[in-house]
């Protein structure tokens, strides 16, 4: 195809021929980077030409706005393409690097996705194939990104004291490198905390302070799986769960989740000697008795996700899995991960896991191999904000606020989304799980209708994503995960009113 005979979108913009491939294990992105590219350095997108708007280029190739946006920046970032303010996005009059340019009688070969990632381990090229990242935005959240916390509730004035009165009176040693496992004031008020809030049975020699539990889950999968283990992971399950495994080499075997929680003879069937589960029963709370069972007669570890077990606004709080597994005796097999990310604020940094005795020395290692400590003087803030109370103040707040938008959200949906989408019900937590109403069976992947509807409302600016993004095989159904603990009720009214006119344009 030659630049004269490239398609051109509703403002005369270019569109580049993307062939998009959604189960060939490479990330949409850099598929777009590189068939843009390669149609740049061939010739067939001329010199100066401008392309398509990104929200409208996504429209076209049924991709979400940041996918789009995500490639376009690594061109502009190489010089392949300029952008040009209140005009578009221009192919450069210059290349880059001019023997970059096919000569008129060499064939060059395509420049094909693959021969980037072969500079890659196969982990890592595995891991470059889960984009875990979503869409920011400086002046605040967008409406439905799930997993993001109310920051309009966090107190920052009185953090911004406790780090200040910190600062003005440190003293030497928090300005030298620290233990690796943590501040103790700080892991003794983690441990006191959750024997209150979660009945967990541990001190404060089990706590691991870590950079968010995003570092927990590296560590200890580093330490606890071989490359070529089995690893039982909920199906749908956290996208930053799996990246983790499969940089530590992990064989993935999803186990699917129901009202229940995870099926632990589906697990069973799949994998009887796995090496690890991940489970998170603050949402889905499996049979925790067959569980613990099974890992003791697999030697097995089990990961407790315990993520936002203090947002639960409706019932009685649920067990902690590590509580259940003390009770029972034997040798302990649960380890608990918490972060003060969903609960606080993400920028902070700074989770924890609860191990077992036994494997102590071997996370504290970990630990400061990965970044030796965290920043003291922010540990020493946490542990005055957790001691003095403003935490718990802060999580009882969070749960009446929480609970306030999540009906805000029902009665949304239900008078803009009536018949179209239908919520499941929620507890606890801040994201829900929506369904559309009639469709049973339908094709899952980058083309679906959940996606379809997705790459729409990215143009609307609202983060939706299609429940199959976290699975790794394809499910029955298709439906989108939506967030509402990050916006206001007006936020979410008005998010559900544009997302009805996305839903209505890909039905058209």
């Amino acid at each position: 195809m030659t630049a004269s005979t490239l398609p051109h979108g509703p403002r005369g913009g270019l569109v580049p021929f993307v062939a998009i491939q959604p189960r060939s294990g490479v990330p949409l992105y850099e598929q777009i980077y590189a068939a843009v590219r390669e149609q740049i350095v061939r010739g067939a997108l001329r010199a100066g030409g401008r392309l398509l708007s990104t929200r409208h280029l996504a429209a076209e190739l049924a991709v979400s706005r940041f996918t789009v946006v995500t490639a376009l920046e690594r061109l502009i970032a190489e010089g392949y393409l300029i952008p040009r303010r209140s005009s578009g996005i221009y192919v450069a009059a210059t290349l880059p690097d001019v023997r970059m340019r096919p000569g008129p009688a060499k064939k060059r070969a395509p420049a094909a996705v693959a021969s980037h990632a072969a500079r890659l381990s196969r982990r890592g090229a595995a891991l470059a194939a889960v984009v875990i990242t979503g869409p920011r935005r400086e002046d605040g959240p967008l409406p439905f990104h799930p997993r993001r916390p109310a920051l309009d509730l966090f107190p920052a004035r009185v953090w911004a004291r406790l780090v200040a009165r910190h600062w003005r009176s440190t003293r030497p040693s928090h300005l030298d490198y620290g233990d690796p496992a943590g501040y103790l004031p700080l892991r003794k008020a983690i441990a006191e905390h959750l024997s209150v809030s979660r009945a967990l049975h541990c001190d404060a020699s089990q706590v691991i302070v870590t950079s968010g539990a995003q570092q927990a889950f590296d560590m200890l999968f580093r330490i606890l799986i071989d490359p070529g283990d089995q690893v039982w992971m909920e199906e749908p399950g956290y996208l930053d769960v799996r990246a983790a495994l499969i940089g530590a080499g992990a064989r993935l075997v999803p186990v699917p989740v129901d009202g229940c929680g995870l099926d632990v003879a589906a697990g069973v069937a799949r994998a009887p000697h796995a090496r690890l589960a991940v489970v998170s029963p603050s949402h889905q709370y499996p049979s925790g008795e067959t569980l613990t069972d099974w890992a003791r007669r697999a030697g097995a570890w089990l990961v407790e996700d315990d993520y936002d077990s203090h947002f639960r606004y409706r019932g009685r709080p649920l067990q902690a899995l590590q509580r259940l597994d003390y009770e029972s005796g034997g040798t302990p097999r649960v380890i608990y991960v918490g972060t003060f990310s969903k609960t606080m604020f993400p920028s902070l940094r700074l989770g924890y896991c609860v191990v077992p005795a036994a494997l102590v020395d071997a996370a504290a290692n970990a630990r400061a191999v990965a970044s030796r400590n965290a920043p003291i003087a922010d540990q020493a803030a946490l542990t005055t904000f957790i001691r003095d109370g403003h935490y718990d103040r802060h999580l009882r707040r969070a749960r009446l606020v929480y609970q306030e938008r999540y009906d805000a959200m029902r009665a949304a949906f239900a008078r803009e989304l009536s018949g179209v989408l239908s919520l499941t019900p929620a507890s606890a937590g801040t994201h829900v799980l929506a369904w559309f109403d009639g469709l049973r069976r339908e094709r899952v992947g980058v083309n679906s209708y959940a996606a379809r509807v997705a790459a729409a409302a990215a143009a609307e600016n609202l983060v939706v994503f299609p429940l199959s993004r976290y699975c790794l095989e394809p499910p029955a159904r298709d439906g989108l995960v939506l967030g509402y603990g990050a916006v206001t009720p007006r936020q979410i009214a008005a998010g559900a009113a544009r997302l009805a006119r996305c839903v209505e344009r890909v039905r058209r």
